[in-house]
């Protein structure tokens, strides 16, 4: 890439664990590059980034925040993306239409860990990163510790790139292991080239041939002048660098400090000379350069004073307000910044932009004047759920069309009515997940919603055989109601479900009215059996009954079959049945004794363990558990591994459910009614 002329623009991605300061590294890349005049702080909430209510009212980043920026003549978008856990579905779209990240993480080797999915996220998908060890300022730790805790959950080989000048227990610059210079930190200025300090020269060699014996292992030609003690050029050198990042073979690792600004200019610089652009990353996603105007969304975006954005990286062409792309019309295109808007009449090649009121496309989408397409990845399995409801029953039909919109903002969130419970259950990544989506339908839509625990899907089954006879009979002057039904009630085997059967003969119950008979049982067993739970697992067969020739009718009969189970069942030994799910929880392996030990402590069966495919040093663990225990499972996996466990489960039976619990469950059932 030719530095006489600026590049195309290019996007980095700033991801990393809760806490590790990638907004205070967005406002120092701002203020670096001169998009800023003075930096914002978390504290007092005058940040780029973290600039909803969401994110304030929590200190932290729960969406995505975009900026763009010029530095040296090279524009670059960035993105900030949240760094929890739970809000990773923004960050890891975001990533796929990055042409590099920067993964910030902080200088505590028991934290490595945390980075670990996010590491094998980006080896998985060819995407090229470079580590930043921020606050150095406040490191315990050295470099070299924080370092090899990283190597061990990076699938590619870490090249560190500096090593740290400490004054006593402060650092107060570094050395660049490739130019080999020396540079004292300047809180908010850049850093000033000084001697290298004599205490750091025999460690700056050792760093520098550990550099350069990890960049041999991918180009032969250096490996021989390695070999034969001949010095490497710094230009061969930052070519090798430049071209293993770009080709995914090794991650370049950083340090300094956000908060003072020290190793800011250090890292954009790396960025600049060593990050592809759009071309070579829409090759990566298999995009060819030749053809129409094409944009990927990668976000989308819901806002009561601007309607539908979609959040867009260009990858061939020009995209102008009032082309169609994607069948729709692009009404508005707009460059972000935090949440301000600047309106522009057209984006080019490898820009970051939104474009308004593309109401039909989804996040991933393939937007060109002619079509919609491309594949995404699909999004997290939901591990948390709640029941929600407006407060205002006036407020149902605008809960549902309100939700449709977070939803379509957010892959990873999702909502439908549960059949058995008639609740709405809001499913996501974790309580707060879900809470920040319910503060977003207050904020933003002006709806009051609250959320409890769902209720569980008990059934009910009987473990007896009966007969029973009932007649629903009434008289109220003209035509009466007159059903009288023979019914044998059955136990099935588990899963059975429910079957119905005549064995009438001689036209007792005329054939007409017999489909009323299993409608009224099926009544009953929707509305729920003795214990109070729908019924399953049973089969009624109607035997024999009468009719009046005047005085029946379906629904005579539909009232008949119903008194006859009501009064039937109680002498079926009802039992309750509880569901049970089929659970693969995945760890790194150093914690699969305490999954074992969480699994029996929530009644569930664990049905063995192996090693989770390809993945290094993890383990899946495979269980049943009843589904009862678990709704804050994700809360109690993630406690005791770091962040990083989680799990995929489906249903698997139902099983009967005796003694306390089982009292316990009927007992809250008839509370409720």
């Amino acid at each position: 890439m030719s530095k006489n002329e600026p590049s195309a623009p290019r996007c980095a991605a700033l991801v990393g664990p809760y806490l590790s300061g990638k907004t205070s590294l967005l406002e120092s890349l701002l203020a670096a590059t001169g998009a800023i005049t003075r930096k914002g702080t978390i504290k007092e909430g005058n940040t780029v980034g973290d600039s909803s209510a969401e994110s304030r009212a929590r200190q932290m980043s729960t969406e995505l925040s975009v900026a763009s920026a010029d530095y040296l003549g090279d524009p670059w978008t960035f993105i900030d993306c949240p760094g929890s856990i739970e809000l990773v579905q923004d960050a890891y779209n975001a990533l796929l239409v990055s042409d590099a990240a920067v993964i910030v993480c902080e200088p505590v080797p028991d934290k490595a860990l945390t980075l670990a999915p996010l590491m094998k996220f980006l080896a998985a998908n060819a995407i090229p990163h470079i580590i930043f060890i921020n606050k150095m300022d406040t490191a315990t730790t050295g470099v070299r510790e924080v370092f090899e805790a990283l190597q061990k959950v990076s699938e590619l080989p870490l090249v560190l790139r500096e090593i740290p000048i400490r004054e006593g227990d402060e650092i107060t610059g570094h050395v660049d292991l490739v130019s080999e210079r020396a540079f004292r930190w300047n809180e908010g200025k850049p850093s000033e080239l000084i001697q290298i300090p004599d205490t750091v020269q025999e460690r700056g060699k050792e760093a520098r041939n550990e550099m350069l014996e990890t960049l041999a292992d991918f180009d032969d030609t250096l490996l021989e002048e390695l070999l034969e003690d001949t010095v490497p050029s710094t230009e061969e050198i930052y070519s090798n660098l430049t071209r293993d990042l770009r080709e995914g073979a090794i991650v370049p690792v950083f340090f300094g400090s956000a908060e003072r600004d020290n190793g800011i200019r250090r890292l954009l610089k790396a960025l600049r000379h060593e990050a592809p652009g759009p071309q070579e990353t829409a090759a990566r996603l298999g995009i060819d350069g030749g053809g129409e105007a094409l944009a990927q969304v990668f976000k989308t975006q819901h806002a009561s004073h601007t309607g539908k954005l979609s959040l867009v990286r260009v990858w061939r062409g020009e995209v102008a307000d009032g082309d169609t792309m994607g069948g729709e019309r692009v009404s508005g295109v707009f460059r972000l910044h935090g949440q301000k808007q600047e309106k522009l009449s057209k984006a080019g090649l490898g820009e970051v932009v939104a474009l308004g009121r593309l109401e039909k496309v989804k996040t991933g989408g393939l937007l060109s004047p002619s079509s919609v397409g491309g594949a995404w990845p699909d999004p997290f399995s939901p591990v948390y759920s709640l029941a929600i409801q407006a407060e205002k029953h006036a407020d149902e039909v605008k809960l549902s069309g309100s939700l449709a919109k977070l939803t379509d903002e957010d892959p990873s969130l999702s909502y439908e009515p549960n059949q058995d419970t008639g609740e709405l259950i809001l499913k996501g990544q974790g309580e707060m997940h879900l809470q920040i989506n319910i503060d977003r339908l207050r904020n933003r839509f002006n709806l009051d919603a609250t959320a409890h625990r769902p209720t569980l899907p008990y059934k009910e089954t009987i473990q007896k055989s009966i007969s029973q006879h009932a007649r629903h009979k009434k008289q109220s002057g003209g035509h009466g109601q007159f059903g009288d039904v023979h019914i044998d009630i059955k136990p099935l085997p588990r899963g059975g479900g429910f079957t119905f059967e005549s064995t009438i003969s001689g036209g007792v119950v005329p054939r007409q009215y017999i489909p009323s008979v299993e409608a009224g049982v099926r009544d009953y067993l929707a509305r729920g059996g003795p214990l109070g739970f729908p019924v399953v697992d049973i089969a009624v067969i109607l035997t024999d009954g009468q009719y009046h020739t005047v005085d029946s009718s379906d629904m005579a009969f539909r009232a008949a079959a119903q008194l006859a189970m009501r009064e039937g069942m109680p002498n079926c030994k009802p039992v309750l049945l509880e569901p049970f799910c089929q659970v693969k929880i995945a760890v790194p392996n150093e914690f699969t004794s305490k999954i074992q030990r969480l699994i029996s402590g929530r009644r569930g069966q664990i049905l063995g363990f192996d090693a989770k495919a390809g993945w290094k040093d993890w383990d899946q663990v495979s269980a049943l558990m009843p589904q009862a225990e678990m709704h804050d499972l994700i809360n109690e996996l993630r406690s005791i591994t770091l962040g990083v466990g989680t799990y995929e489960w489906s249903f698997d039976n139902l099983r009967e459910l005796t003694g306390k619990l089982a009292d316990q469950v009927v007992q809250e059932r008839g509370e409720k009614g």
